[in-house]
């Protein structure tokens, strides 16, 4: 279990700093924009990723 948890935070990790390095100014531009957002609006963009989330690990995990 706690591997799976280090193996998430890893790819995490890699996806986070493949964006920053291969577009660099597209993520400076998405900062940008996002602090312009409402904070209600990242609210709602979060809750919705996670629950994507939670989903996707529950659909690998129960094999289907």
């Amino acid at each position: 279990m706690l591997e799976n948890l280090f193996l998430a935070g890893a790819l995490v990790l890699f996806f986070e700093g493949a964006l920053y390095a291969l577009f660099p100014n597209g993520m400076k531009r998405m900062m940008i924009s996002v602090l312009q957002m409402p904070s209600m609006n990242l609210r709602i963009m979060g809750l919705v990723c996670a629950v994507i989330g939670v989903f996707c690990v529950w659909l690998l995990k129960s094999g289907g």
